[in-house]
């Protein structure tokens, strides 16, 4: 059966721009269309996310973010993202669409490849991760299907940012690990945790894969292979395929180590290393170990010098052998001859030693393995003194170096260089900024516990007045919550000091208590004979003014005796002529629920009208006006 044509998208146009003309694959995620850009007529690449991704509100605005970042890595050997839209019930990714064929499909092809073709392929993915690890992005699912091989030979590394998008999903996963199992670094088996050294440790497993056609652990069940990359080491390659090197197998043994501090420091370091091994290839290294695995040669490339002993004894068994006839002259030619000989090679063994010398030592250099981690000022004068020139590229953030230090360098650590030659260092800016979380309404202890176990450090903590968060309790963070912010710099955090209990004294009992009942705070009244007040008005009040406060809290008003007459009726409380008419408090912009409570603490009743979302975006009466006591508001929202 035609997938293609039984595909409801092939035909479409998304978001009226993007038409689907094909399918192309069907991965864990996504689906991968090819379409036309009907505005510039040109083809691209749709990655379209599955239904059950794209109904995330988490995933789909973690997935923008992630795709922003993709987008912004601009490099030969990436994969170019262009757009990321949402048409309806789809959220999906405009890509450069490239032709070809995957590495997964080579691999296929040829069970194995030789390792200097092995490391002519691992080189340009490796500078692709080098790049997004300098600008602190990490791939998460480096495998053979992400990588693609174009048509003219080109390599490019696909999918940046989509796994971590993924992992970043509130959505359930019991029991699950996100990314390729086969490829997975023992901290992402054990912590979920990954960093630019879990893609230095996918690498390597690829590498592996390339030389011997094989995965390092095979298991009934991904559980299983799971196990083995967090409680053994990865094999030698050479254990499958007999004559590589020993500096291959190093290479995949310190790429694999399962202390993640034993790797390579990052894609750059990894590359530098590897164009060294693959240098010390001669460039008919594959065809040759390719013919001594046909003849059964598996372990010696090269046949070894002819035994001296058994000459002699040959020559021995033969008698002696007559004298070579020799030109007039005789002796004194064949020693003036000798002797020119051994002057000659002298000559040449000090002329190529020169050569050498002048090659390795006079001409080359290599940056400094330690510069990663150095303070600025440190990491310039150790490269200055290798005879380096030293030039400051953009900031970067990064998890594993602290701010001020040099988070990378171009070319990486280890690399030959001419001297002279300018190398370009990157200093940390800190950590990669992550969401700040929400912890208004938390207590104080709460609200910095959460900021802790999200990596961020309190920083100041002040109180400002609030009439719908209680005394105490967080209102809210600078930088505000949902920002992106670096762990290295501290987060302030905001408290309430509660609402500002108001100046009553001098005014009428009743519209004091009014006032108070209004903001939802309890009221108690105290008779107190004071002379040359009005009676029936307030002459004191605890808390004093400007005290802070939380709903529900007791004010107590100490108010003169009112004037009455026959017996308790007909008194005089200096009350305004409103009579029963309260103000009414202001609710907009409350959740339903605090609305509620203000509203019935004011002393009045309330009334829902329609309701979409959660918060109350009108009122009738309107705030501060006045209206009966107990009477109804009506919140809607």
């Amino acid at each position: 059966m035609d997938t293609t044509v039984a595909d409801p998208l092939v035909g479409r146009v998304l978001d009226g721009r993007y038409r689907v003309e094909s399918r192309v694959a069907r991965g864990g995620m996504a689906t991968v269309y090819v379409a036309r850009d009907i505005r510039l007529d040109r083809v691209v690449a749709l990655k379209v996310m599955h239904a059950h991704l794209a109904a995330d509100d988490d995933f789909v605005r973690r997935f923008i973010g992630e795709a922003k970042a993709a987008a912004a890595l601009s490099h030969p050997n990436v994969v170019a993202v262009y757009d990321q839209r949402t048409d309806g019930e789809h959220a999906f990714l405009v890509m450069e669409y490239v032709r070809g064929r995957t590495l997964r499909d080579l691999l296929d092809e040829q069970g194995r490849i030789g390792p200097r073709a092995a490391l002519g392929l691992l080189q340009p993915m490796l500078a692709a991760l080098g790049a997004a690890h300098r600008a602190g992005l990490v791939h998460r699912d480096i495998k053979p299907e992400n990588v693609l091989i174009a048509a003219d030979g080109q390599v490019k590394v696909a999918d940046f940012g989509l796994a971590r998008a993924e992992t970043a999903s509130k959505m359930t996963r019991t029991g699950m690990i996100i990314g390729t199992v086969g490829y997975l670094a023992p901290e992402q088996v054990l912590s979920g945790h990954a960093d630019v050294r879990s893609d230095v440790y996918a690498a390597g497993v690829l590498l592996f894969e390339l030389l011997t056609g094989r995965l390092p652990y095979e298991g009934d069940t991904p559980l299983a292979v799971a196990y083995k990359h967090a409680n053994e080491t990865v094999p030698a390659p050479s254990a499958f395929t007999p004559g590589l090197p020993a500096s291959v197998d190093a290479l995949v043994a310190r790429a694999t180590a399962r202390d993640a501090d034993a790797r390579y420091s990052d894609a750059n370091a990894f590359l530098a290393a590897a164009a060294e091994v693959h240098g010390g290839l001669s460039p008919d290294f594959d065809r040759r170990l390719a013919e001594s695995a046909r003849h059964d040669a598996t372990s010696v490339l090269q046949a070894p010098p002819p035994n001296r002993t058994a000459v002699l004894d040959a020559r021995s068994a033969r008698g002696p052998e007559p004298p070579p006839e020799r030109p007039a002259g005789g002796a004194l030619s064949a020693l003036t001859g000798r002797y020119a000989l051994i002057a000659l090679g002298v000559v040449a063994a000090v002329v190529l030693g020169w050569a050498v010398w002048y090659q390795v030592s006079g001409q080359y250099d290599h940056v400094p393995e330690k510069i990663i981690g150095m303070e600025a000022a440190a990491a310039q004068r150790a490269l200055t003194d290798a005879g380096l020139n030293v030039r400051r590229g953009p900031q970067i953030f990064n998890d594993r170096v602290d701010r001020g230090e040099v988070a990378a360098t171009d070319p990486a650590p280890g690399a030959r260089v001419s001297q002279g030659a300018t190398v370009t260092i990157q200093i940390s800016k800190g950590r990669v900024p992550r969401e700040i979380p929400d912890v208004k309404g938390k207590s104080e202890a709460d609200a910095r516990s959460e900021l802790e176990r999200r990596g961020f450090e309190v920083g100041d903590v002040t109180s400002v007045p609030s009439q719908t968060v209680a005394k105490g309790e967080a209102l809210r963070t600078k930088p505000a919550a949902g920002e992106e912010h670096s762990p290295d710099r501290p987060v302030d955090l905001v408290l309430s000091s509660g609402m500002s209990v108001p100046d009553l004294t001098g005014r009428p009992t009743k519209d004091a208590q009014d006032q108070l009942t209004s903001l939802g705070l309890k009221v108690d009244t105290q008779e107190r004979e004071t002379e040359g007040k009005p009676a029936g008005t307030v002459v004191d009040q605890d808390p004093e003014p400007g005290t802070g406060v939380s709903r529900g809290d007791k004010v107590t008003l100490f108010v003169t005796p009112r004037d009455c007459l026959i017996g308790q009726f007909f008194c005089s409380d200096g009350g305004s002529e409103q009579g029963s008419q309260i103000p009414v408090p202001s609710v907009v912009a409350l959740t339903f629920d605090e609305a509620r409570r203000s509203i019935e603490a004011s002393g009045f009743r309330v009334k829902i009208g329609s309701r979409v979302g959660n918060h109350v975006l009108g009122q009738n009466p309107l705030p501060r006006t006045q209206a009966p006591r107990n009477s109804e508001i009506t919140i809607w929202g």
